[in-house]
């Protein structure tokens, strides 16, 4: 079988004879900051003009507003990570598809905490949140590849040289510091970016397009829970005319009427709760403005912004007041074909590229697209009609389905 992540037979009896401890390297910088203390992320909101107060735009901020703080972002992060990381996989190269490859058996397992699914939805989620994703390669003394590890992308820097080329990365916590250098060629660490045209060395990520719409979505909440907190609408005004038609009170009469509609008639226990008044006062109610009526459809308008950033139909949110497609399986279809695929295809093959770095010869490692449900109907259609073209030869047929040319004797 393809020898792949193995160096030779001697330097493989060697690891066999002589246990060793693998771990990450950032691993003691990590536990050392835990038992440090509670890590905490702090934001810090700037002014944008005509008085609005926009989110930093800083990664730990966008990821405290946008995935933290909003259901909406939250679920597509998720939605997005956790449908890639369910996508079956299969390693091939040019010759043959392979049952078993070390390969595989490194992704199923890659460290003692995580599997398959875990490690590859942590590095989907750093993608999508922060627009960069960080996969870092434990090897033993002969090289061979024995652990994958996902480093969070708010910790991490490129380390540039004189050509603009990495030539390290360094990984941060607290005040400590682990260097990864990148020395002939083979780099420890797997840079998985989104495109950026205005960066050279980090992705954007889709919070960065949305943060308007995700401000403007957590403001309308606030706004909401104000409300709420208020009796669950803007109730009316206490109106006092005293004895002599005199419109003021005294400060005693005003600390004890707020006192009584703070501790009696405020919040939403005390929603519906009669008031009673003495002489004077009288009660005013008051309705919903106009733009308190249009928050709701300001708030829907900015749901869909950031499920649009994230190439998420609506509909998959329950977003009202989107119809594009005609029912929840055509949205769904179009959700993999143009969100989910692109992307984990993009970065499973720099995972492969990046793991075939370590020894001679290369494979492929992509998603297996007749195992996944939403795509059955689409992959079906393209199978009948490949297989009833008459004027291919089975070669061509088994590479218009992405197949490996056909061994002899099999």
């Amino acid at each position: 079988m393809f020898d792949f992540l193995r160096k030779s037979p001697d330097a493989q009896a060697v690891a066999a004879a002589v246990p060793e401890a693998k771990a990450s390297a950032v691993g003691p910088l990590t536990a050392g900051r835990i038992a440090g203390g509670r890590m905490t992320i702090t934001g810090v909101a700037s002014s944008g003009v005509a008085g609005a107060a926009w989110t930093a735009r800083d990664g730990v901020s966008q990821v405290r507003a946008g995935f933290l703080g909003n259901p909406i972002g939250f679920r597509a992060v998720r939605l997005i990570s956790e449908a890639a990381a369910a996508l079956p996989l299969i390693v091939q190269d040019c010759e043959r598809r392979y049952e078993t490859h070390p390969l595989l058996e490194l992704i199923t397992r890659p460290n003692p905490a995580q599997g398959k699914a875990e490690m590859f939805e942590a590095l989907y989620v750093q993608l999508l949140v922060a627009g960069n994703a960080y996969l870092e390669a434990v090897t033993d003394d002969a090289g061979t590849v024995r652990e994958l590890h996902v480093l969070r992308s708010d910790r991490m820097r490129v380390v540039p040289g004189a050509d603009g080329w990495p030539v390290a990365y360094d990984y941060t916590v607290g005040s400590r510091k682990h260097r990864f250098h990148v020395q002939q060629g083979l780099t420890p660490i797997c840079h998985i970016r989104s495109f950026h045209p205005q960066d050279d060395h980090y992705g954007l990520s889709p919070f960065d397009a949305a943060r308007r719409a995700v401000d403007v979505h957590n403001a309308a909440s606030n706004w909401s829970k104000a409300l709420l907190d208020n009796a669950a609408r803007p109730s009316g005004a206490i109106v006092y005319r005293g004895p002599d038609g005199q419109g003021t009170m005294t400060h005693e009469q005003f600390e004890r009427l707020q006192a009584e509609m703070e501790a009696h008639h405020q919040g939403a226990r005390n929603a519906g709760r009669p008031m009673l008044l003495e002489g004077g006062l009288d009660w005013k109610p008051m309705g919903f403005s106009p733009s308190d009526m249009e928050f709701q459809k300001t708030k829907e308008a900015a749901a869909r912004e950031i499920a649009i950033a994230f190439g998420i139909p609506p509909m998959l949110l329950g977003i009202p007041g989107d119809a594009t497609y005609a029912n929840y399986q055509e949205a769904n279809r179009a959700f993999y074909r143009l969100t989910v695929l692109p992307m984990a295809l993009r970065v499973t093959a720099s995972v492969a590229h990046w793991l075939s770095s370590f020894v001679p010869g290369e494979v492929q490692l992509k998603p297996d697209l007749d195992q996944v449900p939403a795509l059955a109907v689409e992959r079906e259609q393209q199978w009948r009609r490949v297989g009833e073209a008459s004027f291919l030869s089975d070669a061509e047929k088994r590479a218009l389905l992405g197949l490996p040319p056909r061994v002899e004797g099999s």
